[in-house]
């Protein structure tokens, strides 16, 4: 029998989810099987799975035999890596995620930002993802260093309280009367196997019901040959959103290798640019701090390779 007492890194969590964690490799059933036959206790008393844990509760877990475990031959080898601070302190960490990485393992992908930052803080009792960014895109990515801060961050995110601006490129000229896009969006997996997301404009559309409503509004920032620099600020969070709405205008994001041009980007790669990325940054994150109340304003500067297309774009006559 053990006795755990609640920290930071855990107050505020559910009682079940607290124990699927201490008791890694036990089946769920047995860990709530438990719960309902009130040997786990909270403070010395019977406590549900619902349960919401306090900083200094103090649980009785029952002695539970665990099985053999399995070591993950794949975790071994997550590389242990810090990545470009743009605000730390003690109640979370907001990184410039380079394009190319994924947030976390899972997918076909081994491992993630989260997994080598926690590789790189082995002191660290809490780390997780306050929110997502694709693989593809750059950009403002916030983690979480403790559980009430990850809650608070995440109820912003939910209730679309937070500010979230991304700079992008496309292909042609966008119209400058084009400032809002309220276009839903439907996610759906395709022959291939994969996540892929449409735009659903008619409502005699068989899936029109299961679509979601999504908005983004445009603002032109420049005028480059053959393209448009754009700032686009999502009011809802939807999956693939901004690649999707700007493919659905008519206007491809530069690089992006599902929803894009694909011979545009081919030869944007292959050619005297030399740009392979899918050109989405998020630049600008507001929020308020989860412990002093304060509006936070994050900016990410663009990347180098995102700043010398632009620059050779202007260039071009």
């Amino acid at each position: 029998m053990r006795l755990l007492t609640i920290d930071e890194a855990s107050e505020g969590q559910r009682l079940d989810n607290f124990l699927l964690r201490e008791l890694k490799g036990v089946p769920k059933t047995h860990v709530y099987r438990v719960i309902r036959a009130g040997e786990v206790r909270v403070n010395k008393g019977r406590a549900h799975a619902d349960t919401r844990l306090n900083l200094g509760d103090v649980v009785r877990v029952p002695p539970v035999r665990l099985p053999e475990r399995v070591v993950d031959e794949a975790a071994k080898f997550v590389p242990a890596k810090e990545f470009p601070i743009v605000f730390e302190d003690e109640q979370l960490i907001a990184v410039n995620k380079p394009a190319g990485v994924a947030v976390h393992g899972g997918s076909g992908v081994s491992f993630g930002v989260i997994e080598q930052l926690r590789q790189a803080r082995p002191q660290a009792k809490f780390l997780e993802l306050v929110h997502r960014l694709d693989k593809e895109t750059s950009g403002l990515l916030l983690i979480a260093k403790k559980r009430s801060a990850l809650t608070k961050l995440q109820d912003q995110f939910r209730e679309r309280e937070t500010g979230k601006t991304y700079a992008t490129l496309v292909t042609g000229e966008w119209a400058a009367n084009k400032k809002v896009i309220d276009v839903a969006l439907l996610k759906f997996t395709g022959a291939d196997g994969e996540r892929w997301v449409r735009a659903v404009t008619n409502s005699h559309d068989p899936q029109a019901e299961q679509a979601k409503r999504s908005v983004s509004l445009v603002k032109v920032v420049e005028r480059l040959p053959g393209h448009s620099l754009l700032d686009v600020t999502i009011k809802t969070g939807r999956t693939h959103q901004i690649r999707v709405h700007l493919a659905h205008e008519g206007h491809p994001i530069v690089g992006d290798p599902k929803y894009g041009d694909f011979e545009a980007n081919r030869a944007m790669a292959r050619g005297a640019l030399r740009f392979d990325r899918m050109f989405l940054h998020a630049k600008r994150l507001r929020f308020i701090h989860p412990a002093s109340g304060a509006e936070i304003e994050l900016l990410a500067p663009l990347p180098p390779e995102c700043e010398n297309l632009i620059a050779a774009l202007r260039a071009q006559p």
